[in-house]
């Protein structure tokens, strides 16, 4: 590992403890809308502006660049403020919780165990704290940050809140982990809407992206449900919705079974993106690298 490296990841995690010390002594509302007012200066200033607006082109071809650059803008205060809220979103109860509205908790409870599937929508990790709080036996699937320090300060911080299992998603030990926790009747939640090069390419707003299979292989294997489950925003606002269970068919063609409840995933994905674009993570590569040059 380069020293310099380990520099810049050092004096990241140094600002990730400030920042979270910091916000931790703000209102949560006010941290929210103070992390959309930065974002929405310094997100275009950045290169990740072209790969939102790249991104937001390929999904709605039919919009003007006015319309873009208006979901653009709207995109940045939404990411501005999940960044800010990250830092203490652990702390937030969920439950009877006035700000936070919650619909078909009951009966997604009444499926499990399941495979609670998701996206980067809003702020993601106020589902993660529902879960906990519910008390159900669930596993979170995740993938490590690039830096380390920051990468320990998050499962510290996600572990100190109940998340006992955090396992990282790419892998055969990783499967067969999963596996093992559906059969001891644990669920897994996961979010299953970014690019994933191991996966399959499948159409995401009619353009083929790679996609990840391994919650079908699994809900298939285990005949469990896949439960979606997406939260949305209005400021510092939040209602999560769990939906109707996605159905999956099988045939004597398991790998055409796979690719269908793959394109079954994301086309839920897209009909939640579709009702609040501005929501959704656009700052990545969901399509191959070639549409963004």
């Amino acid at each position: 590992m380069k020293l310099k490296t380990q520099i810049i990841w050092r004096l990241e995690a140094l600002i990730y403890d400030i920042v979270s010390l910091f916000f931790s002594l703000l209102p949560f509302s006010f941290v929210s809308g103070l992390g959309a007012i930065i974002f929405k200066v310094i997100g275009p200033m950045t290169n990740k502006h072209k790969i939102v607006r790249t991104g937001l082109m390929i999904a709605f071809p039919e919009k003007s660049r006015e319309e873009i650059n208006n979901l653009a803008s709207k995109q940045w205060d939404n990411i501005g403020r999940t960044f800010a809220e990250f830092p203490v979103s652990h702390k937030i109860k969920i439950i009877n919780n006035k700000n936070i509205s919650v619909n078909g908790l009951s009966k997604a409870i009444k499926n499990t165990p399941a495979l609670f599937i998701s996206g980067h929508f809003s702020n993601w990790e106020i589902i993660l704290s529902l879960l906990i709080e519910t008390k159900l036996p669930v596993q979170i699937t995740y993938r490590k940050l690039n830096n380390p320090y920051i990468d320990a300060r998050i499962r510290k911080q996600r572990e100190k809140n109940g998340a006992r299992f955090l396992i990282q998603k790419s892998g055969q030990t990783s499967a067969r982990n999963l596996l093992k926790a559906l059969k001891n009747k644990q669920s897994i939640a996961m979010l299953n809407d970014q690019k994933f090069n191991e996966g399959i390419s499948v159409p995401f707003f009619g353009v083929n992206a790679m996609t990840a299979q391994g919650f079908v292989r699994l809900a298939l294997k285990t005949n469990l449900p896949l439960l979606p489950v997406i939260v949305q925003r209005k400021k510092s606002k939040f209602t999560i919705n769990f939906y109707e269970p996605i159905h999956l068919i099988k045939t004597k063609n398991k790998s055409l079974d796979v690719e269908n409840g793959v394109i079954q995933i994301n086309k839920f994905i897209e009909e939640r993106i579709r009702e609040n674009p501005d929501q959704w993570f656009w700052a990545h590569r969901r399509w191959p690298n070639f549409h963004y040059e």
